[in-house]
């Protein structure tokens, strides 16, 4: 549907499809977000891995309203292998297509069954088709607030919920089809709005940022763990975790983390403990525990085993920034792209594609076991965990 003008002096955006119904959070038109920041994103992302670590399969899609931009990524990880295609083109008068180029998301069922797919392109030898089927209830996690190094600006505020499904569908590579079979595979989603660090190029005006990306990123003692995975106990009980912890120079300044049960209840961390071992040469996580002080007071202990090579690596869907480009780029109307990388393992290409990936993991608390995904940045030096600076990359 085509935007209508506006009327009148006022200052009020254009009426769109969206303001026929009964969904108005302020006092303006759908056209319009509550602010003007550039950084403002509207964010979709899900990871599936395979349970034997031998396939992971990523999907984001970002709309960046005050950018006039939509953007995705689709990406396959196999072994060492890792295929991605990337689009971006202007936005559009409907704001509910959730479409760009060859990729496209869908909700068919509101918080129940969803759909990412990626078409047959010229790009790169990867087509999927997948539909997500929820297992558990969504749920948030902590308000990601945090203030630039100075002091000053608000550089993230960020609402996000996370979801577990069971994916059903195929994955196409080289030609070769593979049917997605629900139990073999663990597949979490997630969901974000806000403001958002590291979108859009560096203005040359404002001074840099340390976060993400920015000039001095990983000059300081770095820590990142991010992780949702669930478990099932001999009786099929189940319990779902998520954390997402960072620290500088050992100090932590964010950290959100809850136990999740399938009646919607939240039992918050008050403190994680990351008991982690890295490669030093690749920065791959390789396993170790985490330990969780509950709010209510008891303690838990979790291991983690990292699986295999495959996991999408992030950096090449734009994630700390890819070649000089970054999230929420103006390209046009609309740019595909896309790349190959033959070994994610080489320590050259690791500085290119950044360490951040989705690694598949199997995780046990006592008898219960299960599946998920961490994603970590350990930068600069350790001399407990044997990091060395000069093997440091972001």
């Amino acid at each position: 549907m085509r935007n209508i003008g506006r009327h009148g002096m006022e200052d009020i955006g254009q009426l769109i499809a969206l303001d026929e119904h009964l969904n108005h959070q302020i006092v303006d038109t759908m056209a319009t977000v509550h602010t003007s920041e550039h950084s403002w994103t509207e964010k979709i992302w899900t990871a599936l891995v395979k349970k034997d670590g031998s396939l992971a399969i990523d999907f984001g899609l970002g709309r960046y309203h005050n950018r006039g931009v939509m953007d995705g990524w689709a990406a396959v990880s196999r072994g060492t292998q890792q295929w991605t295609v990337r689009a971006s083109r202007e936005l559009r008068d409907d704001p509910m297509l959730t479409e760009v180029g060859p990729l496209a998301y869908a909700i068919e069922t509101p918080f129940e069954q969803l759909r990412f797919t990626l078409a047959a392109n010229n790009e790169q030898p990867i087509a999927y088709d997948i539909q997500f089927n929820s297992l558990y209830p969504p749920f948030f996690e902590d308000r990601h607030r945090q203030r630039e190094p100075d002091g000053f600006r608000v550089g993230s505020d960020v609402i996000r919920y996370h979801q577990f499904g069971a994916p059903s569908g195929w994955v196409e590579i080289e030609g070769e089809r593979i049917e997605i079979v629900p139990e073999e595979w663990c597949q979490v989603r997630d969901h974000s709005w806000g403001i958002r660090l590291d979108v859009g190029a560096h203005n040359p005006d404002i001074k840099p940022t340390t976060d993400f990306g920015g000039a001095s990123f990983g000059k300081d003692r770095f820590l990142l763990v991010w992780s949702p995975f669930l478990l099932t106990g001999p009786d099929g009980e189940q319990v779902a975790y998520h954390i997402y912890h960072m620290a500088k120079k050992g100090r932590v300044f964010y950290s959100s983390g809850y136990r999740n049960l399938p009646d919607g209840t939240q039992e918050k961390i008050s403190r994680v403990r990351p008991e982690l071992r890295y490669d030093d040469k690749t920065r791959r996580l390789l396993g170790g525990k985490l330990h969780f002080d509950m709010l209510q007071g008891e303690s838990r202990t979790l291991e983690i085993e990292a699986l295999g090579p495959s996991g999408v690596h992030l950096g090449p869907g734009l994630y700390l920034g890819y070649e000089g480009r970054k999230h929420g780029m103006w390209k046009g109307p609309l740019e595909v792209e896309g790349d190959y990388v033959a070994n994610t393992l080489d320590v050259e290409t690791l500085r290119r594609i950044h360490q951040l990936r989705d690694c598949p993991i199997r995780v046990t608390e006592g008898a219960m076991t299960g599946h998920g995904i961490m994603e970590t940045i350990i930068h600069g030096a350790d001399e407990e965990l044997g990091l060395t600076e000069a093997a440091s990359i972001m």
